[in-house]
C-alpha cells in the first residue's frame, strides 16, 4: 500500500510539473500553441479597392427568373448553325443522361424517374416558346425530376441547348 501511495504521489508531481511546463511554453515562446501564433485579424490590413465592373449590376439570372417564359427571347440567333452545334454539344454533355440520345426520355439515368423524362421532340415540347423551354431547363419543372440547371450551365449555353432542341422538330 505504501508503494502505491508513493507511486501516486510521484505521478501527481510529474503531472503537475508537466502541466506547468506546457503553460510556461504557451506563455513564453513565440511559436506556442495555436492561440499564440500570429494571425491576420479582420481589417488589420486596408481593404482592397475593387475595380469597376467586377460585380454585375445588370443582367444575370434575376431578370430571366422574373419574366414569364413567353416573354423571354434568346439573345442568340436561334437558327445559326454554330449556335445549334454548340447546343448539341451542351445537350450531349448535360441532358443525354436523362432524355437519351434520341431525345425521347429514354436515357440511362432517366429510366429510374417517375414520371419519366419528357420526349423533347413531342409536339407538347416543340410547340412551347423558346423562353418557356429555357425556364424549364434553368429553374426546373414542378412535379418532375428535371433539375434546375441555372447553377450548372451558363446562360448562353442554355440558350444554345434550346436552339438545338427547337431545331430537332416534332417526332414523326
Amino acid at each position: 500500500m505504501k508503494k502505491l501511495i508513493t507511486f501516486l504521489a510521484v505521478l501527481g508531481v510529474f503531472v503537475a510539473v508537466l502541466y506547468h511546463v506546457v503553460i510556461y511554453y504557451d506563455n513564453s515562446f513565440r511559436y506556442g500553441r495555436m492561440r499564440e501564433t500570429p494571425a491576420i485579424k479582420e481589417h488589420e490590413e486596408p481593404l482592397l479597392i475593387m475595380d469597376a465592373g467586377l460585380i454585375p449590376v445588370r443582367g444575370g439570372e434575376g431578370p430571366l427568373r422574373a419574366l414569364k417564359g413567353e416573354e423571354l427571347k434568346s439573345p442568340l440567333t436561334m437558327n445559326d448553325i454554330e449556335v445549334i452545334n454548340a447546343g448539341r454539344t451542351g445537350y450531349f454533355t448535360y441532358c443525354i443522361q436523362c432524355h437519351g440520345p434520341d431525345h425521347d426520355g429514354n436515357g440511362t439515368v432517366g429510366q429510374s424517374f417517375h414520371p419519366l423524362p419528357t420526349d423533347l421532340r413531342s409536339s407538347k415540347v416543340q410547340s412551347k416558346p423558346e423562353g418557356t423551354i429555357f425556364k424549364s431547363i434553368s429553374y426546373s419543372v414542378p412535379g418532375t425530376r428535371q433539375p434546375a440547371m441555372a447553377t450548372t450551365i451558363g446562360i448562353d449555353d442554355r440558350w444554345r441547348i434550346v436552339a438545338y432542341l427547337k431545331s430537332l422538330g416534332t417526332r414523326k
